[in-house]
């Protein structure tokens, strides 16, 4: 074929494409849609065009629209990888995390339950064997990720109900091509009843085996990209090379599979990206990905309806009675997981309940697609396939996707809206009118400075700045006198407010380069929990939401699992780092909320609300302080070093705008400036990497770096690490309760601890002890010790410790200004003991 013609017919598609985006907004219809009638409407026209005798004037151009090279593996092989690639760059991982169980119940167990049940359907209502009826469950299993994620972004739903449409649609492709490659394995070899146990047995070596070439090839490529860091097209170009090279090597050299490599790999490089390359070369990354998903996306659905009337040329009608039965088959599968399965699993709290509305709409927003097309033509281009079952698994699979594209994709909006998923609630629509009182105000801070700025007529600057004082009135009126909306609900307003405020100043320090792009993800995502905790639960919702901030979570606590019982740090280390740096990260924004409560929220809500926001905000920074005290006790040097880290990107940000001022007013030249920010960027490479955390702790070193125990010689020094047992404590565990026996002295290895006695409290860290005065008095203490950071403790009992401080000057010493602080005469601790060192050894 003439590769001009082609050439001329990709850029009309191209030229489609652009028109159908307009189109699909005009007439209110999704995207995908429109792309799709579209598509179908051009394949109709060329057929018709070929066997008409009207005209032979467009049968060049209708035999290359028909000639396209459009197979299978383009689809699956150029168009599927850049898809699901992009979708999980986009991706908010720990946001998906919070709805998992529900994620992974529809991308796994729906996609198995679909496609045994479409099978058991076909084959009961046909007289096809059972492998083919359940390779067309599989086939017809998979959401489509362009189609789905597309409707649901362009009818604004709720930010949870596009999450988890979203996860599953990424994630149950994967599923759905696993099982069709077992079936059409079963098919091609000419197993009519495969064995469904031998056939599922292998899905989970198909998922781990992509999972790990996913994996592997992505840790390679940001190791290789990160040695490229001054040179951004080349760690793009790399990343456009990662996932199809992923999915071919898990398809092509391992046998697994290659959409779960290819999500794999972009699940690690979403991870590990922004802590490796620069923060704008990973914001242009992703905009170049953005692009090339939109046009993967488009063509992919536009050349896959090209084959529409082809695949139904030959139909009957019984096959529409099948389509039917695949339909019935397909909705009612998913309908048991949704109302049945998930509503289970909430009610054993295995799961985050899902609302209602939010299960009805995703029953209906389950979108088939280019994917399912793709392969059911990867079944009729098969030689080895029967001609019978390829021309019935074209129909049925082609007529499912057009009931979903133009039965549930056209009719998806009114159903969001009689589900009310599209309605502001009473507190959003207060929400929205306290936006624009809020916007009025800067507005006219703004413009009265830019009048001032160009002196502008008095009259004229009179005569609108009462104008939009009165719009600015109205619009805090209305949010001041809303009769529906009650305190509390103030209340929530005003912590969604805070929170949305929190989040845009994280946002300004990632753009400043003052929060490490490293930290970004973590610090919006909890940024993000505290809105929505806001908007479901109040104060109740933004406070649990501000706890889980600061809190050690499942992760922390296997790494230290893992260091104490197996001797992996890697992770600890990992962790602790990022949980310095989160903590500073937070208290960085913390300390700016206070102007806004005063500047912004107190104009609306009043100063009750004010100061109930102030004292919200007060707790946290107390707790984001807490924090930060049990690690800096635990590593006092550590923290010095983060500090001194951000002061130096602060200056390197603020010597680069410098640059740029002296450039844009003509001080200094473009070379000039090229060297200068070339010089800038090696500093701010050297400044942007972390100090190394060192955690390892080992019994003979415990010991010796406590000052008290530096006076005692090699082998007491032994006796006594022998002597020691050690004990981990994780952050909020309770070590000693008031009125408790004392049996034993505490010296804290690593980590911190809070005493509270009498009203008043006050923290160790690491090299200090504790418990010695109860054992010294010989009576129970009357004071509560509590880790506030996971902490290692070394304990020697009560007999033990009198005899060591019968030995050691410096530990008596240390007892003595420790009693001294607290009001107790030494006299009273050293009375059974004689000034000079026992001779006892048995340590």
């Amino acid at each position: 074929m003439d590769i001009v013609l082609i050439t001329t017919v990709i850029a009309s598609l191209f030229l489609v494409i652009g028109a159908a985006e307009p189109l699909a907004a005009r007439l209110r219809l999704p995207f995908s849609v429109i792309l799709a009638v579209l598509g179908v409407l051009i394949g109709v026209a060329a057929i018709f065009f070929l066997r008409t005798e009207l005209t032979d004037a467009l049968n060049p151009v209708a035999e290359a629209i028909l000639g396209l090279p459009i197979r299978s593996n383009v689809f699956l092989y150029v168009f599927l990888p850049t898809l699901l690639f992009q979708a999980t760059l986009g991706m908010n991982l720990r946001r998906m995390l919070d709805d998992w169980v529900p994620i992974l119940v529809l991308a796994v167990v729906a996609v198995v339950v679909a496609t045994l049940s479409v099978g058991y359907a076909l084959s009961w209502a046909s007289s096809l064997p059972l492998a083919a009826c359940l390779l067309i469950g599989a086939i017809v299993s998979t959401t489509d990720p362009s189609a789905v994620v597309s409707i649901f972004r362009s009818i604004s739903a709720p930010r949870r109900l596009a999450r988890i449409i979203e996860g599953e649609s990424l994630l149950n492709d994967a599923a759905a091509i696993a099982l069709f490659g077992l079936f059409m394995g079963f098919v091609m070899l000419g197993i009519p009843d495969p064995q469904l146990g031998d056939a599922l047995a292998r899905f989970p070596l198909l998922i781990a085996g992509g999972a790990f070439t996913g994996w592997l090839a992505a840790r390679f490529a940001v190791w290789v990209m990160a040695m490229f860091a001054r040179h951004e097209l080349a760690q793009i170009s790399i990343s456009v090379a990662l996932p199809y090279l992923a999915y071919i090597i898990a398809e092509q050299s391992i046998g697994a599979s290659g959409v779960i490599a290819v999500v794999a790999a972009g699940l690690t490089l979403n991870l590990a990206g922004p802590g490796r390359l620069p923060p704008q070369s990973w914001a242009n990354l992703r905009e170049i990905w953005d692009v090339l998903a939109h046009w993967a996306g488009a063509l992919i659905f536009i050349l896959a309806a090209l084959l529409i009337p082809r695949l139904l040329e030959d139909a009957r009608v019984g096959d529409f009675l099948l389509v039917g039965v695949v339909i019935l088959a397909a909705v009612a599968a998913r309908a048991v997981i949704l109302f049945v399965l998930l509503p289970l699993l909430a009610r054993l709290r295995l799961s985050p309940p899902v609302e209602r509305p939010y299960r009805a709409a995703i029953l209906w927003g389950g979108l088939r697609g280019a994917v399912t097309l793709a392969l059911a033509l990867a079944v009729t281009e098969s030689f080895r396939v029967p001609d019978g079952i390829q021309r019935v698994v074209g129909i049925l699979a082609t007529g499912f996707t057009l009931f979903t594209l133009i039965v549930q994709g056209t009719t998806l909006r009114w159903m969001i809206g009689r589900l009310g998923l599209d309605r502001l609630s009473p507190l959003d629509e207060a929400l929205s009118r306290q936006v624009v009182a809020v916007a009025l105000q800067t507005v006219r801070e703004d413009v009265a400075r830019t009048t001032e700025n160009y002196e502008l007529g008095h009259d004229i600057v009179r005569s609108e700045a009462k104008r939009f004082g009165d719009r600015l009135g109205a619009a805090v009126k209305s949010a001041e006198d809303s009769a529906d909306i009650l305190d509390r609900d103030r209340i929530t307003l005003g912590l969604i407010a805070l929170a949305g405020h929190e989040r845009d100043s994280i946002l300004a320090r990632v753009r400043e380069r003052t929060i490490s792009s490293r930290m970004a993800e973590r610090v919006l995502s909890d940024a993000d929990r505290l809105i929505e905790g806001a908007r479901a639960n109040g104060r109740s919702g933004y406070q649990r939401a501000a706890r889980r901030s600061v809190a050690y979570g499942r992760a922390f606590r296997a790494a230290l699992l893992l260091h104490n019982r197996l001797g992996l740090s890697r992770p600890l280390v990992q962790l602790t780092a990022d949980r310095f740096e989160a903590l500073l990260s937070q208290r960085l924004v913390l300390r700016d909320l206070g102007a806004f409560i005063d500047g912004r929220i107190r104009r609306i809500h009043g100063k009750r609300v004010a100061e109930l926001l102030h004292d919200l905000l007060a707790r946290r920074v107390e707790a984001v302080e807490t924090a930060l005290e049990g690690l800096r006790l635990q590593y006092p040097g550590y923290a010095d070093e983060l500090e001194r880290r951000f002061i130096r990107r602060t200056a390197l940000r603020l010597e680069e705008r410098e640059y740029a001022a002296m450039r844009d007013d003509g001080l200094v030249g473009a070379e000039v400036y090229a060297a200068l920010t070339q010089d800038l960027d090696a500093r701010r490479a050297a400044a942007e990497e972390r100090p190394r955390l060192d955690i390892t702790l080992r019994r003979p070193d415990l010991v010796r770096q406590f000052p008290l125990f530096a006076e005692l010689d090699d082998a007491v020094l032994k006796r006594l690490g022998r002597a020691l047992e050690t004990r981990y404590v994780n952050a909020g565990e309770i070590i000693v309760r008031k009125e408790t026996a004392a049996r034993s002295a505490y010296f804290i290895a690593s980590g911190a601890v809070e005493l509270e006695s009498a009203g008043q409290s006050w923290r160790l860290g690491r090299g200090e002890m504790f418990g010695q005065m109860a054992i010294l008095l010989n009576r129970a203490p009357r004071t509560e010790v509590r880790a506030i950071a996971p902490s290692t403790l070394l304990i020697l009992d009560e007999t033990r410790f009198r005899r060591l401080v019968r030995r050691s000057k410096a530990l008596r010493d240390a007892v003595r200004a420790s009693a001294e602080k607290r009001g107790i005469a030494p006299e009273d601790l050293f009375a059974e003991f004689a000034e000079t060192a026992g001779s006892d050894k048995a340590y």
